[in-house]
């Protein structure tokens, strides 16, 4: 009898295996959604928490096919048309035609510009530890390292599997948060 009941049972927890999408199905879409486009375009308010001090700037952003991301600084009016990009090889901020390279972590705190190409590294190549459900949203956690930091990342995908949100963790603290609008993959 307790055999028929241990069959019983282990049948049951197969048959629950393969029904309905599994929960890591979104964000591997979306991988490869984006590794087999040219790119993804998307606007980004980012807002980096220093602990003492707040900072709040949006940039229009383009990342092509090779993770190489390029910015131009919308708001505040103040900065508004600096350019920068951020690849595997460092940073680049163009202002009045004259090009400043930047470290990619400032005071041994992650770069406020650097965020967007952060995000696109971790949707791209990063390991994703969890998913799942929150409310009309689907929060994924990723692993990911740069500059030899390990970083950690929780993301927001919307119902069409797009991000709209990230934040960016360095030592246990979030350091960025990314609010993303008009994400599209090209």
């Amino acid at each position: 009898m307790k055999r028929v009941l241990a069959l019983l049972l282990f049948v049951l927890m197969l048959s629950g295996c393969g029904s309905g999408s599994k929960p890591l199905d979104q964000p591997l879409a979306l991988r490869k959604d984006i590794i087999s486009s040219s790119g993804c375009s998307f606007t980004a308010k980012i807002t980096a928490d220093y602990i003492d001090v707040t900072y709040t700037f949006t940039v229009d952003c383009v990342a092509d096919q090779d993770g190489t991301v390029r910015f131009t600084v919308t708001q505040p009016e103040s900065i508004a048309g600096i350019t920068g990009t951020v690849s595997p090889e460092g940073g680049k901020l163009t202002f009045d035609e004259h090009a400043l390279a930047f470290p990619v972590l400032a005071d041994g705190e992650l770069s406020p510009v650097t965020g967007p190409y952060v995000l696109m590294k971790a949707l791209r190549g990063g390991y994703i530890n969890g998913c799942g459900s929150d409310n009309d949203l689907t929060r994924v956690s990723v692993e990911d390292s740069y500059e030899n930091n390990a970083l950690h990342l929780d993301v927001w995908l919307d119902k069409n599997n797009l991000p709209v949100q990230a934040d960016i963790h360095w030592q246990g603290c979030r350091v960025l948060l990314l609010q993303l609008v008009d994400f599209k993959i090209l």
